[in-house]
């Protein structure tokens, strides 16, 4: 570097002024590495648990407490659960199931309820013949979490004909687990507020968001009444449906016209997998699918998903091949984009030992699910399309034309692109040929 180089870059670097000092960091040592106790861990990194700290951690929270409640229905305890916001901004949910055991925990020394609350990992859910039959809640860290970023948290305990009940402020216990007299039920109900230096945009609960949540686990739940107060708009709703998930896609299908009624209805029970599955394509262009795993919105789809898609695509391919409706030596074939235009779609299935991504259960990821669903669906599929040719030919037929469709404006628009470059070369040659004699080229010519 030259002496100009070094004026124009600010000097040389060896020459640093005496005032600045290099920063001084502390010695990196054993004492350096802190433990967090208890929930300090889950309040300083909260979106680690419960996705992000905007509206949808808040939402979160209340999903975390209801699927506790809903593995109490699965398990065939509970036929009751009712979800409250109220006025100060606090939400209470509410079942009849069993009730949190108060007894004493052998191995931490504190009631079983108090160490749900404050320890991660703590649960009854983690062994497959236990208290729960694949249950939503694999983590143990739901509740301890909602208790962790809420403000303020209050549980009653109805059991063995005893209330006790117990408040806890930011994760930490403010009472003992008291008992407050005889009980003439059962259940448990917790009521927590969100803690606002956690959620720092909204500690606030959408009404539209957690009623769809909760009218899909009703129609996931046939027999389960949930009750959604409101009380802070004066509105309440009760979801209670026989139906099932047939039910529910003709309640997503509302609006919308099927092209064959009533939906095809899959179902399939082994030792591994318990397969749900409601089919009904429409004349509409979107593709609706809402997929389930333990009771588990997966909004991102998943292992499952993706089984549904290569089931769907192979049988429907090998049908119209086999019926002659599909041109396999022209290399006509169906993608899985064609058949999922316009199928409403509802996929649900329990399994044992789940893995999904993160805390928030968001996308399942365990591959041989994805083989399990392929085979399940192309099974069932097949026999339902050999069993009515009408069906088979609305289903093939649609798919088909998706296809050509596709095929078509493909076509079109490499036509368009190609009759415009051409256009563009014809007119740089004219140029070079006969040069522009005038500002304006077609007078020129």
């Amino acid at each position: 570097m030259t002496p100009d180089d070094a004026d124009h870059f600010g000097g040389d670097p060896l020459d640093a002024d005496d005032d600045a000092e290099a920063p001084q960091t502390a010695e990196y040592v054993a004492a350096s590495i802190q433990v967090l106790p208890g929930l300090e861990a889950v309040r300083q990194n909260p979106a680690m648990y419960i996705g992000s700290t905007d509206r949808e951690g808040v939402h979160q929270l209340v999903y975390e407490v209801v699927d506790n409640s809903i593995d109490e229905a699965v398990a065939g305890y509970c036929t009751h659960i009712e979800v409250a916001l109220e006025e100060d901004g606090s939400c209470v949910v509410e079942d009849c199931g069993r009730g949190i055991p108060v007894d004493v925990h052998p191995g931490e020394g504190m009631p079983a309820a108090e160490v749900v609350m404050t320890r991660l990992h703590a649960g009854g859910k983690f062994d497959r013949r236990g208290s729960y039959y694949r249950p939503a809640g694999i983590h143990g860290v739901g509740l301890s979490c909602v208790n962790a970023l809420s403000e303020w948290l209050e549980m009653d305990i109805w059991r063995d004909g005893r209330h006790h009940r117990q408040r806890y402020e930011q994760g930490n216990a403010r009472s003992g687990l008291d008992d407050v007299g005889p009980a003439f039920k059962r259940g448990t109900r917790i009521r927590f507020k969100p803690d606002p230096s956690i959620f720092e945009e909204t500690t606030a609960f959408a009404h539209p968001v957690l009623a769809r949540r909760l009218q899909e686990l009703a129609f996931l739940h046939p027999g389960v009444t949930i009750r959604f107060d409101d009380r802070i708009r004066g509105r309440e709703l009760v979801y209670q449906y026989d139906s099932g998930i047939l039910g529910f896609i003709q309640h997503l299908n509302e609006s919308r016209t099927p092209l064959h009624d009533p939906p095809l209805h899959l179902r399939h029970r082994d030792s591994e997998l318990e397969l749900d599955l409601a089919l009904q394509w429409t004349a509409d262009y979107g593709e609706h699918v809402f997929s389930y795993v333990n009771s588990i919105n997966t909004v991102y789809g998943g292992t499952h998903v993706s089984g549904l898609q290569t089931g769907l695509t192979r049988t429907l391919n090998d049908y119209a091949a086999e019926t002659g409706m599909l041109s396999a030596d022209n290399g006509e074939r169906i993608t899985t984009f064609d058949i999922m235009e316009g199928l409403t779609a509802v996929l649900s299935i329990k399994m044992s030992q789940p893995r999904f991504e993160g805390q928030t259960k968001t996308r399942l990821t365990v591959r041989k699910i994805q083989h399990r669903v392929d085979r399940v669906v192309a099974d069932h599929l097949d026999r339902l399309l050999h069993e009515d040719s009408k069906l088979a030919a609305v289903l093939v037929g649609r798919a088909l034309d998706a296809s050509r469709a596709r095929l078509a404006a493909r076509r079109a628009s490499d036509r368009a692109r190609f009759q415009n470059v051409a256009t563009a070369v014809n007119e740089e040659v004219y140029t070079q040929q006969f040069g522009i004699r005038s500002r304006n080229w077609h007078d020129s010519a």
